[in-house]
């Protein structure tokens, strides 16, 4: 394994985020061929070389705009032309960015709890599930699954958050709920999701507030959780919350429609998508055509 993937992989283990670039493409006389490498960090630390210069440069203030964005993208340069290097030829280097991977703590593991880890680990989470119960924390039942089988107010104490943690509160008992709402709500973290119905939490954060808890801090859970999906089952509960963490993840703002009801244009008349059923009436006279 060479040096450059070893860094890698190290990085991931530390949880760094950390940016790979590769030379994809070389026209005419260049520093480096095809398949060159180099590792870039947040702080501008590099390791290997795609070229030295004001190229590699270039391309490493590029790859920390990646790693802001955490988008991939091409870098594509004339050497001469556009960098006033002697090379004269033209480079182009593919920057990703290589994220670590997130996790998610579920605080409770009934009903909801069970197939909302299984679609957290599909969506790439290292899932951990907490619960004091036995019979309930079973790896039968979280296969796969980080099982913590202890009092979940000791064990949220000791948790130490950042911006990669996701934490979901769908315990049994309302006040061991509340506890913890007010044990992590200021904690640092990327979201905190709690189940319940509207008047739970209505209560919930009046009993914060009269205990002193800064209410700014109110807008940063999503309670009650998932997306409205119309939900009843355990299952289908746990896809409305898998939903509302993607739409998160993704950064999406607007509103969650069907995507047959967003404007197409290729559909022709109004650009919008209908449900079947009869046929609608011709706008220019004519019978409709057979298919």
């Amino acid at each position: 394994m060479t040096e450059i993937w070893r860094a890698l992989l190290a990085s991931a283990d530390a949880g760094e985020h950390v940016a790979i670039a590769t030379v994809i493409g070389v026209d005419g006389s260049a520093p480096r061929g095809a398949g060159a490498r180099m590792l870039i960090w947040p702080d501008g630390r590099t390791l290997g070389t795609v070229g030295g210069g004001n190229f590699e440069l270039q391309v490493t203030h590029s790859a920390r705009e990646a790693l802001i964005e955490g988008r991939p993208r091409r870098f594509a340069v004339h050497l001469t032309r556009d960098l006033g290097m002697c090379c004269g030829g033209a480079m182009e280097v593919y920057i990703e960015p290589v994220t670590p991977r997130e996790r998610m703590v579920i605080f409770g593991a009934g009903h909801v709890a069970r197939p909302t880890a299984v679609l957290a680990r599909e969506l790439g989470f290292d899932v951990t599930v907490v619960d004091a119960r036995e019979e309930y924390a079973d790896p039968a039942r979280f296969p796969g699954v980080a099982l913590v089988t202890e009092d979940p107010r000791r064990w949220a104490r000791r948790l130490r958050t950042d911006a990669r943690t996701w934490l979901l509160l769908v315990t049994h008992d309302h006040a061991l709920d509340q506890d913890l709402l007010e044990l992590l709500i200021a904690q640092d973290w990327a979201w905190l999701g709690l189940i319940g119905s509207r008047s739970k939490i209505a209560k919930f954060f009046i009993r914060l507030r009269a205990a002193g808890v800064d209410e700014a801090l109110f807008a940063r859970v999503s309670a009650p959780v998932g997306l409205d999906l119309g939900a009843e089952t355990p299952e289908e509960i746990a896809v409305a919350i898998a939903a509302e963490v993607v739409r998160v993840r993704r950064g999406v703002a607007r509103p969650p429609v069907p995507l047959s009801e967003l404007p197409l244009p290729a559909r022709g008349g109004d650009g919008v998508a209908h449900a079947p059923g009869p046929a609608r009436p011709s706008t220019s006279g004519s019978p409709p055509r057979e298919p």
